[in-house]
This record gives C-alpha cells, sequence and structure tokens, in this order.
C-alpha cells in the first residue's frame, strides 16, 4: 500500500469567523485563539504521524488569524490547496477528491480542526485498518464524526449527499459508504469541540498542549484540572 495521507480540512481561526458556537459565550476573539490552538494542535500531530504525508484543505485569511505566525510555519511543512463547493458538504468530497488528483492510489484519512486530543498513533491505526476495510469511520458523541479514513478517496464523492452538523450525520455517512460497496470499520468515538463545555472536557484529556493552555487562557481553566 502507498504512504497515506492525513487530510485535514480547515478554515482559519479568524475572529468573528470562527467557532461561532464557542464565540456565543467567550467572545470571538477567544473562540478564534482556542480554535488556533485546536487547529496547531491537530497539524502538529498530522505532521508527526508516521509514513503519511500531510495535506491542508484550507479556506480563510491566514493573515488575519490567531497566533498567524507559528500557523504559517506548519502550514508551511504541509500541502495545502484551497476548498471548493458552496456547502460543507461539497468542500469535504473535494478535499478527497483533490487529494485523489495529486497521490494517486494513496489512502487517506480526513479530520478537521476541532479534535485537538487527537494522535501520531492514532491517526496512523486509522490508516492501517485500511489493509482490511475500504473505509473506517470515527464516529463523535453528537452524532458526528470526527475521521474519515479511505482506501480510496475518491469514494468520498458520496459525501456531498449526506446531511451534516446534525445527529444521524454518521450513520448517514456509514449508510452512504454500505451502498458505495465499501466496508467500514469503526474507529475510536472522540468528542470533537463546538462549546464551551466540549472544549474543558477535551482540555482535561490533553493538558500538555497549546488546546490546553488556550482553555486555560481563555475560559479560566488550568490545564490538568479535574484529572485527578
Amino acid at each position: 500500500m502507498s504512504d497515506g495521507i492525513v487530510l485535514v480540512v480547515a478554515k482559519a481561526p479568524v475572529a468573528g469567523a470562527a467557532k461561532t458556537r464557542l464565540a456565543a459565550s467567550t467572545g470571538a476573539v477567544a473562540a478564534a485563539r482556542v480554535a488556533a490552538a485546536s487547529l496547531l494542535d491537530t497539524l502538529d500531530a498530522a505532521l508527526r504521524t508516521p509514513a503519511a504525508a500531510t495535506a491542508v484543505a484550507f479556506t480563510g485569511d491566514v493573515d488575519a488569524a490567531e497566533e498567524r505566525a507559528e500557523l504559517k510555519a506548519l502550514l508551511g511543512r504541509c500541502e495545502v490547496f484551497g476548498q471548493r463547493g458552496s456547502g460543507f458538504a461539497e468542500r469535504l468530497a473535494a478535499a478527497h477528491s483533490d487529494v485523489a488528483a495529486r497521490h494517486a492510489g494513496a489512502p487517506v484519512v480526513q479530520i478537521g480542526m476541532d479534535s485537538p486530543q487527537v494522535t501520531p498513533a492514532l491517526l496512523a491505526s486509522a490508516l492501517s485498518r485500511l489493509g482490511t476495510a475500504g473505509a473506517a469511520l470515527g464516529p463523535a458523541p453528537d452524532g458526528g464524526w470526527w475521521a474519515l479514513a479511505l482506501r480510496d478517496p475518491r469514494h468520498a464523492t458520496v459525501l456531498a449527499d449526506v446531511p451534516m452538523s446534525t445527529a444521524d450525520t454518521a450513520r448517514a455517512t456509514r449508510t452512504a459508504l454500505v451502498g458505495r460497496g465499501l466496508d467500514v470499520a469503526s474507529l475510536p468515538m472522540m468528542s470533537d469541540v463546538d462549546t464551551a463545555a466540549d472544549a474543558r472536557a477535551v482540555a482535561r484529556t490533553v493538558p500538555d498542549g497549546r488546546f490546553a493552555r488556550a482553555v486555560a487562557a481563555e475560559l479560566g481553566v488550568s490545564p490538568g484540572e479535574g484529572t485527578r
């Protein structure tokens, strides 16, 4: 099997445009700073995944982003291309299609920027599942999913017809992939970050990362609080 690709679908963490649900309780700047830390930790994990390259489908103005200097440095180590499509589902499908065109035959594991607790080992494990399955899906407690691995990313065309950000998104995604003739393996369930409660809970699981430090600074929660 070809070396794999970790595909990160991300937007610039710009105040007022990033993490709007979180911003409702924390303010736009604080939410963007938390989003920036989440993206930086995610990119760091992707770049440290063994035998895998990192591609980033990106949208937004990085020059207006929080933590722009460090973000530019990490993005400089990735293959970055723009997002395409009129809605989130279309953009996901297009990102997979673009990776397939750039890296023919390479398996892909796609994540967003909302799971800063992801690790290189977990991403490598997701790619390894593609040795025996055509796809692997990592569900989230809210009914969505945090990761989708595909042996052939061209199958992600089915995502364009899956309703996103609903309590049924993971089930609908699995059904669409099975309808494509794929055997879909299961990845561990993992929370993403949409609200302040999510941010605090995830920060407690990764107390040593940028994300926990940002949550501590912006939401007043100390890294490691509640872990004992």
